[in-house]
């Protein structure tokens, strides 16, 4: 997400760098590579006008402390403005009420239900919620069975009553959950191809009928500016709490998200980062400017980690590395423990610096971590406990044995030395390992 984005940034980062201070000459060159970058991201024209209007100015009239650079000063401002783009802070959903009612609504197609699914899931989990689904389109073909599937995968119970009426089955689902102690209902709405009174009649209507904790626009990343449309359309009727971006991984411009909640002053409250039932996040401002610029988000990384990994083996992975004692053995354990975090290049978009180092666009084959078992699987005790004492001839051994090369196998003795210093400097950094 925001790749094409981020890079164009850091790059302009980078050019101010060699200044020795900010004129109105280089800070108009600067800013003509951001505000490309902004405009080919799809963010909304004006949002650009104004935002590069503001980094300008405040650049310009910036006090330079000796101890900044100019590259420091620019970087300082250019992260503060877009923070304030995105709303500052992050909105959390409401999730203190004896029973939360959530209502999702969206265009055919942005994939409610699916979202549905992800949030019963998330908040499940987070919040140690007992959610109960409400199957309220009963418009489109299949859509009551894909909610009852998505239930059945999670499982979480979903109410349904068939093809009747919404506002029935609404007030109906909501009834069985107050008599059934659950604590979260999240109604699944019907969406059309565009706003229609029809639509919004039905919408409004279970609003009227339901005390709604939340009323929240499920809008695709990918839909560009006309997503502002769609929004205040919605906005116009419900009143919406806020919205969850869903594709965000799908889309590298990002636009959507740096635009609404500036021009309509809804809050982005989470995004679907994956297809994967897991795949949604909070909407944090500061972490996603971080990712933007280049800065990394190692805190979502460390929470990633804390809801996937093995705690006690976590702790005793910590406890080789404090001695000096990790070994290959452990790096297996490790890389398996790595592999329910997702994909690794998403992974490494986490990790501070990445991109100074070229690592941020890699594409990691999913197939060369199933070498990388079979390689260590194929050693010896000894040598994974010793890999110094790997030469020439066990090598041979160890790529016949692992239908590997010899190549591959050195490639993973270096790999693991790369990691072992990676380690080391995170541990002298005091920065807190995520595994």
């Amino acid at each position: 997400m925001f790749d094409n984005l981020g890079d164009r940034l850091q790059k302009a980062i980078k050019n101010i760098k060699g200044y020795g201070k900010i004129t109105e000459d280089n800070i108009s060159a600067i800013m003509r590579e951001v505000r490309m970058a902004l405009l080919e991201a799809d963010v909304n024209y004006q949002v650009v006008k104004e935002f590069t209007n503001n980094v300008k100015e405040k650049a310009l009239g910036e006090e330079v402390q000796k101890s900044l650079s100019p590259s420091e000063v620019f970087v300082k401002i250019l992260k503060d403005e877009l923070i304030s783009l995105l709303g500052e802070e992050k909105v959390p959903l409401k999730t203190d009420s004896k029973l939360n009612i959530y209502m999702l609504v969206g265009l055919q197609g942005s994939g409610k239900t699916t979202t549905a699914g992800k949030l019963g899931n998330y908040l499940r989990k987070k919040y140690k919620k007992k959610p109960m689904f409400i199957a309220c389109d009963v418009y489109r073909p299949a859509a009551i069975d894909q909610l009852k599937q998505l239930g059945k995968q999670l499982d979480i119970f979903v109410y349904e009553e068939g093809k009747g009426n919404p506002v029935d089955i609404a007030k109906n689902g909501v009834s069985y959950a107050r008599e059934n102690n659950y604590d979260l209902v999240i109604i699944d709405t019907a969406g059309r191809l565009h706003i229609d009174d029809d639509l919004m009649e039905e919408l409004t209507s279970i609003s009227d009928e339901i005390p709604l904790d939340e009323t929240i626009l499920v809008i695709d990343a990918m839909m560009g500016q006309d997503a502002i449309n769609v929004i205040e359309g919605f906005n116009n009727k419900l009143k919406l709490t806020g919205t969850i971006l869903t594709k965000l991984d799908s889309d590298t411009r990002g636009g959507v998200a740096l635009s609404v909640r500036h021009l309509t002053n809804i809050p982005i409250k989470l995004v679907g980062v994956s297809e994967k039932l897991d795949g949604i996040n909070e909407f944090e401002p500061k972490r996603m400017v971080g990712r933007i610029l280049g800065e990394g988000d190692i805190m979502s990384l460390i929470e990633k980690a804390e809801s996937v990994i093995d705690e006690e083996a976590a702790k005793e992975a910590a406890r080789k590395l404090n001695k000096g004692e990790f070994d290959l053995e452990d790096f297996l354990t490790q890389l398996k423990q790595i592999k329910k975090l997702g994909p690794l290049e998403n992974i490494l978009k986490l990790l501070p610096g990445v991109s100074k180092l070229g690592l941020n666009n890699i594409n990691i084959d999913p197939k060369q971590i199933a070498r990388i078992e079979a390689i260590i699987l194929s050693m010896t005790k000894k040598e994974r406990g010793s890999p110094d004492i790997i030469k020439a001839s066990r090598k041979i051994r160890i790529a016949n044995g692992s239908g590997t090369t010899v190549q591959e196998v050195n490639k993973l003795l270096a790999q693991y030395d790369q990691m072992k210093k990676m380690m080391k400097m995170m541990k002298n950094g005091n920065m807190k390992l995520p595994f």
